[in-house]
């Protein structure tokens, strides 16, 4: 979602929850083609695996008829889910902002603003996005191409669903089931090591500077920080009306002391927010989390991007929380 956000997916336009779901930091581009949902049956069986498959997608009921052997994907999220579940080698291009794994057949393609004839040169069998822009669907449904639209998600159940969804309307219902298997395994582990000793900890999780945006428990993220008990310093500043990302002032930050911070625009496209960087703020140098050197860059792509790299994420918080000093 940062075009960031980028998230994904450009700071304060990035900070909705669609954009914070998979946008990118790079920008090197290709322009012609390269080489290649949500209800199932159970993963692995043979009815998964076989044709035609109804997917339940954001925008509506979609019907593959056949496993789709040129795909296009509008997202860098997407974009993660298709390769992690194997279907990568159908994957024929890739929006402008995806940028992993490497070697994906980047395109001058867009997802926010997407070009209808532009995408249907790739001749794909399936189109998916996290957004249904500019027409998309109706688009592409005119020219026979089915289209899954998958936002951003809302909680870690929704991501392993989605992965799901994608194993499924691709043929590769067993490996997606594997993915998420995985998946969850790990970030169960990292979870339990870090252990309840930090538990009501503070933090402030930071996706943009000047001005500052955070995210509240409300969020993903916060969902995701909360797996460790942790005690987010942006609740009290949220309102509704921002959607769980509160924008806040260095005043309020500083005065709610929190003991861990995670930068979300620690690379240079998104901020280049480092822990240095911030350590040498004005001010900053009574927080808790800057006097013990507990700020954490992190990868801002792994940060926004909520699909198989999510076990990379909880494993940075977990490493940050077994090093913070208990509450």
């Amino acid at each position: 979602m940062k075009t960031r956000s980028r998230l994904g997916v450009t700071v304060v336009a990035a900070i909705t929850a669609a954009t914070l779901a998979g946008c990118s930091s790079a920008s090197s581009t290709n322009s012609g083609p390269a080489a290649s949902g949500t209800t199932a049956a159970p993963a692995g069986s043979a009815a998964a695996a076989a044709f035609p498959v109804m997917v339940t997608a954001a925008n509506g009921a979609v019907t593959i008829k056949s496993r789709p052997a040129r795909i296009v994907s509008l997202s860098p999220t997407l974009t993660e889910d298709l390769y992690a579940v194997g279907a990568g080698k159908q994957v024929v291009a890739v929006d402008q902002d995806s940028n992993y794994p490497a070697g994906v057949p980047k395109t001058s393609l867009s997802g926010l603003t997407p070009n209808v004839e532009a995408i249907a040169r790739y001749a794909p069998g399936l189109v998916v996005a996290s957004q249904n822009s500019g027409g998309l669907v109706s688009g592409m449904t005119k020219l026979g191409i089915p289209v899954l639209i998958e936002p951003a998600v809302g909680t870690l159940d929704g991501a392993y669903a989605q992965i799901d969804q994608i194993g499924q309307a691709t043929g590769h219902a067993a490996q997606s089931a594997q993915v998420v298997a995985g998946m969850k395994q790990q970030i169960a582990a990292d979870v339990s090591k870090a252990g309840t000793a930090h538990k009501g900890a503070t933090y402030y999780w930071e996706l943009s500077a000047s001005p500052f945006y955070s995210a509240a428990s409300s969020t993903f993220i916060g969902q995701v920080v909360g797996l460790f008990g942790l005690k987010n310093i942006a609740d009290a500043a949220s309102k509704p009306a921002d959607g769980g990302y509160p924008q806040l002032t260095q005043e309020y930050i500083v005065k709610a002391r929190p003991q861990i911070i995670f930068l979300a625009d620690n690379q240079p496209a998104s901020g280049g927010q480092s822990p240095a960087v911030v350590a040498k703020r004005p001010g900053w140098s009574v927080i808790p989390a800057v006097e013990n050197h507990e700020i954490i860059g992190l990868n801002d792509d792994v940060a926004s991007r909520w699909g198989p790299r999510l076990p990379q994420l909880v494993g940075a918080i977990a490493t940050a929380v077994e090093q913070a000093p208990t509450p």
